[in-house]
């Protein structure tokens, strides 16, 4: 009787009448000139950026970067850090039939060897914590966590190490002035604590690059943000519709008399609730992009428009602008014939913006601003600091700079100076123009080696996945420029995550091109005849197991 009236109601026959009617503009779409007109655009994009000279050199590996991998440097310390791997698997090997006896003991080696997974549960239990219930102790415990599951794979496989070669060479030195920071601090007590938590972040890069193996690792630790995403998100809408006091300190209410209180979600600020947004959409977005389910694709893009309209509602200009440029970025690296459309559609959307949206978007070069002209007392006493100690800074952490600023009264604002606001002048004044020298080789470096790996990679998830991870480092790089997003913790440690995202994707997308290169060459080889083909090899077969049918003679 159900299946009866279903199959009689109105509902079932205007669902089917949209899909027909989709289906129809699917067929008129590849069929017109604009596709073939935007097709033909993307085309000379490729073409021109391909033989572009200033992008050849941009996007060239360095003479340092290329050498780290087979320098004695990078041998000797990643025989250091695999030293208690080592170890571990020596004990194995001695007691082997002892533990290949326990099931308990397969069972904690099962686990080290999906540290992958463990890492996106680690991700979503950590933050979605709200504000109120947070310690920063948390990040540093469980990633000292994943550190002794990693290991515990690493007991029973010989090639299951932590990997410093594809860390790279600047992240290392990078890592290594923050070590350095701590003694040359102007408190060094002060300093301890902030080290404790830019291990957490050092640890979450060497452990990401190191556990990540295929494309499916990579989609799983995205999809783990992606539940983030959406719950972040979902708690800030819901804030909006419940209704958001207004903040003097977040708003100037004489310039944005239209405006509503600025959504925060479970975080503290509203600002540092947009930078986690910056950080986790592009990986949603790619997770959409890779998604070989219509059900997973479409899940993904809901969360991404979720994330959106909470990040519409943070009235966060330097979130706004740094999502923007992770969007081009993405579309350029990927189907460059969309851009223009994009284009389009961004200036029809104009009319349809709210009043409060378009006022914010408008006090972006207001000096009046309040929000904006008190950020430039913190940015002089940030830069007298620098001109002081312009070679190794004042010591790691906000504290150490605060303290230094009070003493020698360099800040003369109204309000209380907690931090430069800007993450290049924060790094600089703490640790030096060396340490901001490796920071921001860091940030460049890996973002070249992400699209360089990814463009020369076929069409798989590692491929999109590394492009958004390094179009979301674009993004947030350039809210850096605003704001200084290592002010929270945690948000340094999601920070560091999508730089290590970033990393992992571009070693696997390295390890599928060397697959395919000895792939193509065995073919050519038994095409030739000069080796014997494999076992159970049979060339009628494609990638996805389906025999080719053969022409008949």
């Amino acid at each position: 009787m159900t299946a009866t009236m279903w199959q009689e109601s109105i509902t079932r026959r205007a669902w089917l009448l949209v899909y027909h009617l989709w289906q129809l503009g699917c067929a008129e779409w590849e069929k017109s000139v604009l596709r073939r007109v935007l097709l033909n655009l993307g085309r000379l994009w490729r073409r021109e950026a391909r033989s572009s000279v200033f992008l050849r050199f941009v996007c060239r590996e360095g003479r340092l970067s290329a050498a780290w991998e087979r320098s004695w440097t990078c041998r000797i310390l990643t025989l250091l850090v695999g030293l208690p791997g080592m170890l571990l698997h020596a004990f194995y090997s001695r007691f082997k039939l002892l533990f290949d006896q326990s099931a308990l003991a397969w069972m904690f080696f099962e686990a080290g060897e999906e540290t992958a997974i463990a890492e996106s549960w680690v991700i979503l239990a950590l933050w979605i914590i709200p504000f109120k219930s947070w310690n920063n102790a948390y990040s540093l415990t469980a990633f000292l966590g994943l550190l002794c599951l990693f290991h515990l794979g690493a007991m029973c496989q010989r090639r299951f190490r932590l990997d410093l070669a594809n860390l790279g060479f600047y992240p290392l030195v990078f890592f290594g002035f923050l070590a350095a920071s701590v003694p040359l601090s102007y408190r060094m007590n002060l300093s301890v604590r902030f080290f404790g938590l830019h291990l957490a972040a050092a640890l979450c890069v060497l452990i990401t690059v190191s556990s990540v193996r295929n494309g499916t690792d990579l989609k799983r630790l995205a999809a783990g943000a992606g539940v983030v995403t959406a719950i972040a998100s979902g708690y800030g809408v819901l804030q909006r519709m419940q209704g958001v006091k207004i903040v003097a300190a977040y708003v100037d209410a004489k310039l944005n008399p239209d405006m509503p209180g600025r959504v925060t979600s479970y975080f503290d600020n509203p600002n540092t609730f947009a930078e986690v947004l910056v950080i986790l959409l592009p990986l949603v977005l790619g997770l959409a992009l890779s998604s070989k389910t219509w059900r997973g694709r479409i899940a993904a893009e809901a969360v991404w428009v979720l994330g959106l309209a909470a990040l519409l509602m943070t009235y966060s200009r330097a979130g706004w602008i740094g999502f923007a440029l992770s969007v081009v970025v993405l579309i350029l690296s990927t189907r460059p014939m969309l851009l223009l459309p994009l284009f389009a559609f961004c200036l029809a959307a104009i009319p349809l913006l709210p009043s409060a949206v378009w006022t914010r978007i408008t006090t972006i070069t207001n000096m009046s601003d309040t929000t904006t002209s008190s950020r430039f007392p913190l940015y002089a006493a940030a830069w007298e600091t620098i001109k002081r100690e312009f070679l190794i800074g004042v010591g790691l952490g906000t504290d150490a700079l605060k303290l230094y600023i009070k003493n020698y009264r360099l800040y003369h604002g109204s309000a209380p100076f907690v931090h430069a606001h800007n993450l290049y002048l924060e790094v600089w004044a703490e640790m030096g123009i060396l340490g901001l020298g490796a920071f921001v080789g860091s940030l460049i470096w890996a973002v070249k080696r992400g699209f360089r790996m990814a463009a020369a990679c076929h069409r798989t998830a590692a491929r999109t996945m590394t492009r958004a991870a390094a179009a979301g480092l674009c993004g947030i790089a350039l809210c850096g420029m605003a704001d200084y997003p290592w002010h929270y913790p945690r948000v340094m440690v999601v920070f560091w995550f999508l730089f290590a995202m970033t990393l992992a994707g571009a070693k696997v997308c390295r390890r599928e091109i060397a697959a395919e290169a000895v792939r193509i060459q065995r073919e050519d080889q038994e095409r030739r005849g000069r080796i014997p083909r494999l076992p159970g090899y049979n060339p009628n077969t494609s990638k996805k197991g389906r025999k080719r049918k053969r022409p008949r003679r």
